[in-house]
This record gives C-alpha cells, sequence and structure tokens, in this order.
C-alpha cells in the first residue's frame, strides 16, 4: 500500500475563461477583447510549464511516499514478526533520521509516540532498513500489548516526513482446546487450535511427542496434556489442555511377597493391581487346584490376598479379577507351590537323630574314658618298680 504524501502545489484555475465569460456578460467593447487574447496565451504557457514539471525526474513525479507490503499483519504472542516498508523522496534531498512510531489514544487524543522512547520496546526492536529506501522493522517477543497502528517517519535536512496511513498489528495466543474433554476410551476425540487470526496450519504435540491426527479414536493411552503450535513456529506452544479417558482394568497382574516353594506354615500376600480410569474399586480372587484352570473357585476378595498359615491344599493357580463401573479383567495366572514336608516331623526326625547320635557316641566315651584311666595306673606301678627301698643303720 502507498501512501502519498507530496506537497501541494496551487495553480489558477482558468482565470482567462472567468475573465472571457466575465468580459461577454458585461458587453464589453470589442477593443478588449486583446485582453482575453492574451489570458489564453497566459494560460497555454502555464500548461506547458506543469506538464514539464510533472515529467522532469526528481520532483512531482517521485515526490514522499511510504508503502506498506501489508497492512495488517499477525503474529503469535512469542514470536517475531517483520513489518515490510519502503519509502521514497525527491532526488535533492538526503535522508538524516528514520523512526517508527506507535499510535496511542491519551487523554481522548490520538498520538504517535516513537517506539524508542516506550520502555516495553527495550532490546526487542530491530530496524532491518537503511536512509535509503528500506524501512524495515522487526519486534521480537511479541507481547498481547504490542496489537496496534504502527507509523513510519523519515527526515530529511528540509523536512520531516511521516505516513499517513499504518500497519495494524494484531498479536493473538494460541488457545487449544479438546472436545470433549473427557470421553471413554472407544469415542472420538476432536483437538481444536482457536486463534484471533488466519495463520498457516497448526499442529499438535502430547507431552513432547507430535500427534499425527487432530481428530481419533481415545484410547487409555491417549491420555494426557496436549499442546498445538502454528506449523514452522512449533517453539511457540499454547497452553496445555487435558483429555481424560475413562478405561476399564487394564495390565492386572498379581505380585507374590515370596518367592520360590513355601513351606508349610509359611505365610504369603498376593497383591493385585491394575492400570484403570476410573481406579479398580472391587478385587476378587480365584483359584484352581493343579496346574490348569478346568475348575475355578472363589478363595477372596480385596486388593490382598493373605494366607498367614499355607497348607499343601493352598498349592495351585491363582489369579484376580479387578473391577470397575466401566468393566472387569483379569490377571494372568501365578502359581503358588507349597512343599509337603511337615515342619513339626523334621523336628522329631531331628530330635531323634541327635539322640541316637548321642547315644552311640556315649559308649565309646565311656569305654575311650576307662581305658584311658587304667593305662594312667599302669603306668604308675611300672614307675614305682625302678626304685628299692634302701634302710640305714
Amino acid at each position: 500500500m502507498s501512501v502519498w504524501i507530496s506537497p501541494v502545489y496551487n495553480f489558477p484555475l482558468d482565470p482567462c475563461c472567468s475573465l472571457s465569460r466575465q468580459l461577454m456578460r458585461d458587453q464589453i467593447p470589442k477593443s478588449h477583447i486583446y485582453l482575453q487574447t492574451l489570458c489564453f496565451a497566459l494560460m497555454e504557457k502555464m500548461l506547458a510549464m506543469l506538464v514539464l514539471l510533472i515529467l522532469k525526474p526528481g520532483t512531482v513525479s517521485a515526490g514522499w511516499s511510504v508503502t506498506f507490503e501489508k497492512t495488517d499483519p499477525c503474529a503469535l504472542k512469542g514470536s517475531s514478526v517483520e513489518l515490510s516498508c519502503s519509502y521514497n523522496y525527491t532526488d535533492e534531498e538526503t535522508v538524516k533520521k528514520t523512526a517508527w512510531y506507535k499510535g496511542e489514544l491519551e487523554n481522548g487524543s490520538w498520538r504517535r509516540v516513537a517506539l524508542s522512547d516506550l520502555p516495553s520496546y527495550q532490546n526487542r526492536l530491530e530496524y532491518l532498513g537503511d536512509q535509503q529506501q528500506d524501512c524495515g522493522l522487526a519486534i521480537h517477543d511479541l507481547q498481547v500489548h504490542d496489537t496496534g497502528h504502527y507509523y513510519f517517519r523519515f527526515d530529511t535536512e528540509a523536512y520531516g516526513r511521516r505516513s499517513k496511513e499504518s500497519v495494524y498489528l494484531t498479536v493473538t495466543e494460541l488457545s487449544a482446546k479438546v472436545y470433549p474433554d473427557s470421553v471413554r476410551a472407544g469415542d472420538y476425540v476432536t483437538l481444536v487450535c482457536i486463534t484471533t487470526c488466519r495463520l498457516n496450519d497448526t499442529v499438535w504435540f502430547k507431552d513432547g511427542l507430535p500427534v499425527a491426527k487432530s481428530e481419533f479414536q481415545a484410547q487409555a493411552e491417549d491420555a494426557g496434556n496436549y499442546f498445538c503450535a502454528v506449523k514452522g513456529q512449533e517453539s511457540v506452544l499454547s497452553d496445555p489442555v487435558a483429555l481424560h479417558v475413562q478405561y476399564p482394568p487394564l495390565n492386572v497382574s498379581v505380585e507374590m511377597s515370596y518367592s520360590g516353594h513355601l513351606t508349610m506354615g509359611s505365610s504369603v500376600n498376593l497383591t493385585c493391581s491394575s492400570a484403570a480410569n476410573p481406579a479398580a474399586d472391587n478385587y476378587t480372587w480365584y483359584s484352581s487346584a493343579g496346574s490348569s484352570f478346568s475348575s475355578l473357585l472363589q478363595v477372596g476378595s480385596g486388593q490382598v490376598l493373605s494366607l498367614p498359615a499355607v497348607e499343601a491344599s493352598h498349592t495351585g493357580l491363582y489369579l484376580c479379577q479387578a473391577r470397575n463401573r466401566l468393566g472387569e479383567n483379569n490377571s494372568t495366572e501365578v502359581l503358588l507351590t507349597v512343599d509337603e514336608t511337615d515342619t513339626n516331623r523334621v523336628i522329631l526326625f531331628v530330635g531323634i537323630g541327635v539322640k541316637v547320635f548321642i547315644g552311640l557316641l556315649l559308649p565309646i566315651v565311656i569305654i575311650w574314658a576307662w581305658r584311658l584311666r587304667r593305662k594312667s595306673a599302669v603306668d604308675k606301678e611300672e614307675r614305682s618298680r625302678d626304685y628299692e627301698n634302701i634302710s640305714t643303720a
């Protein structure tokens, strides 16, 4: 868009014709007709001069103008925008200064304030133009309050020229919406990215990962926070919007507090867990004798199945069933093995073994002690025979 700010030249509007009409109306004598002829000649010369003035380079034909490439740009908060601009002036002039202004309404009056005088624009402006013909401006880290009218001005050694028209910049924020925001598994969901301006295609992310489609059939794993962005400006994201997906218990599993073989009389706890929304509120335990589920028997309820003193009859496969208001699911089975060895019997056998051992060992010890004592007595007697009693007279 070009905005012309050329000076205005004022020329007489057909003075001779006006005089001619006046002469005819007043029936002035023919002796004064020469004055009309003189006026016509003068008018022809003025027209010729005007044509030469228009065609002469560097004057009115060049004029003063400011051209904005786009007068209504729209950009995202946090991004950058470039206001493309060019300007012209006469060849006889030299540009000394350029500046951008923002229009503001103050006390009911419209005024233009230099961007360099506004603290909110500090360190966010980048003049892309020069003092020749380019007047482009970049504004970085856009904020919503940057929305408004922008004007350009250039000063020569003789004049100060400013654009009459303006660039109206709109700064918008992205708003992510999920319709509906709470669904059951299998329901369809639509993601919508809302802005106040027409922007390029939008893209979606979930928990930092790209989303292939903005409309899909929700599953449990689709629950989470979603963000939208404009394609090509993925660094500027919307605020997150949450999708809640309700589903029956999934990934039901059983954890056993004891690993390996259990001995009779030991205690063990079986804990059931699952992923569900809403959380599972009912747990049922089943067991079957042996290693197959040919016949199931309910053996308990609650999230934890406690067996304080296992017996041989507890050996078998166990599973839990988790349920919420949307449905139910079973865990995989776990095998509980109880060693049939009776602990008391083991203790009895050990006791008997100890008694037998002691019974066998005691006679050996007695015989060994008796032999040791007898040998000691024999040795003492032999030593006594090595000496004779000598009487003294």
